[in-house]
């Protein structure tokens, strides 16, 4: 059930007929709070895998070749790199599922499909529809990249949860207008008539009048009538009286277990500046990381045999990018990675962002010499 859908369920009555009452503002502005929540988490995910960089490796050294171009450039003709992985990673986050598939050496991502699974032979693919045009054909298992994200939609779970925090928001709304609202005693004079037809009009007059004067944002003006007094129904202590901190709580319920369901540190998610770079590493680890790497083992088992893996031909989502690296304190690593021989200097321009040199120099490994081998330090103490 999508959040559309989820919405409708609401205010459709037992015969499936919509309620007006139920598509009140209200339950409008409650929704949002949710597809808030929702959103920010996706668009939060999203964009920090657009920031990680596809490497394919061939036996072990990097190569770009078509796949690296494919992921990290231009995967078809309509969508640059960015855009392809923001979709794609959006639509297995809401949809749990993501298909896509590859015609003509370019990638596309399916808006609809139907998946008939078997036990020991491929799964079929057919009805495969792209934007308004639906394939023909039908697909092997081996022929698409199908990403699915959990055994259960976390989007039902979080509508199943929010069902009782919606009633919630709706009855704390609800008493924090009542009881911070004013109310009065309206005292009428012999002078009105209590025929049925001037009753209706007096009604008229405090339902439609007098509600525009109280609801003035600027200055307003109401005739008051002789015969007609006001008197305040009660002065409320402030005990009495609702604040707003008590909505907001139940709005940040609303989204500390979003944030709980997609993994996200809920300080991150609320945009909190303090510990940024711990709830980052956490957001990293627990959250981007194992995505990054459903989507690198999808596509390492379809575009690669086993032989070619083994040898250490395989494409790696690389994640180490997404979070903002300042150079200057990263210097010691960078000589550290070149001084052991763990870099070479086109890797270590690489891991900092910038463009490698692809010289002969550049692309060699080097060992200052106060690293050995354990063999040549033993061999040196037998000589002594």
């Amino acid at each position: 059930m999508g959040l559309r859908d989820w919405f409708w369920s609401f205010a459709r009555g037992p015969d499936n007929t919509v309620m007006l009452d139920a598509c009140s503002s209200e339950l409008f502005v409650e929704v949002f709070y949710k597809k808030l929540a929702i959103d920010s988490s996706v668009n939060l995910i999203a964009n920090a895998l657009v920031k990680s960089r596809f490497r394919t490796l061939e036996k072990g050294k990097i190569k770009k070749g078509n796949i690296h171009y494919l992921f990290n450039v231009k995967p078809n003709k309509n969508q640059n790199a960015s855009e392809f992985i923001h979709e794609m990673t959006s639509n297995l986050l809401y949809d749990n599922e993501v298909l896509v598939v590859m015609l003509d050496d370019e990638l596309y991502i399916a808006d609809d499909w139907e998946r008939k699974e078997f036990a020991i032979k491929e799964n079929i693919y057919s009805k495969v529809t792209i934007r308004n045009l639906t394939l023909e054909r039908s697909f092997n298992e081996s022929e698409v990249f199908y990403f699915r994200l959990n055994n259960e939609n976390i989007l039902e779970v979080i509508n199943g949860l929010y069902a009782s925090y919606a009633k919630l928001l709706t009855a704390g709304m609800n008493s924090y207008k009542r009881k911070n609202s004013k109310k009065y005693f309206a005292k009428l004079g012999s002078l009105f008539s209590q025929q049925d037809e001037d009753q209706d009009d007096l009604s008229e007059m405090f339902s439609e009048q007098f509600k525009k004067f109280f609801n003035a944002e600027g200055d307003a003006l109401w005739p008051m009538q002789e015969g007609i007094e006001l008197e305040e129904a009660g002065e409320r202590s402030e005990k009495d009286k609702t604040d707003s901190r008590d909505i907001r709580a139940i709005i940040d319920d609303i989204f500390d277990f979003v944030a709980m369901a997609f993994h996200i540190p809920k300080g991150l998610l609320k945009g909190d500046v303090a510990d940024v770079s711990d709830m980052t590493d956490n957001f990293l680890t627990f959250c981007v990381n194992p995505i990054a790497e459903l989507i690198g083992d999808e596509i390492n088992s379809k575009m690669y045999t086993k032989d070619e893996y083994l040898e250490g031909t395989r494409l790696k989502v690389d994640t180490s990018l997404i979070k903002a690296i300042d150079i200057t304190t990263m210097a010691n690593a960078v000589d550290k990675f070149l001084s052991s021989g763990t870099h070479n200097p086109d890797e270590n321009r690489d891991m900092l962002g910038l463009e490698p040199l692809n010289e002969e120099w550049s692309k060699e490994y080097y060992i200052t010499k106060n690293y050995e081998s354990s063999n040549q330090t033993a061999r040196g103490g037998e000589n002594e």
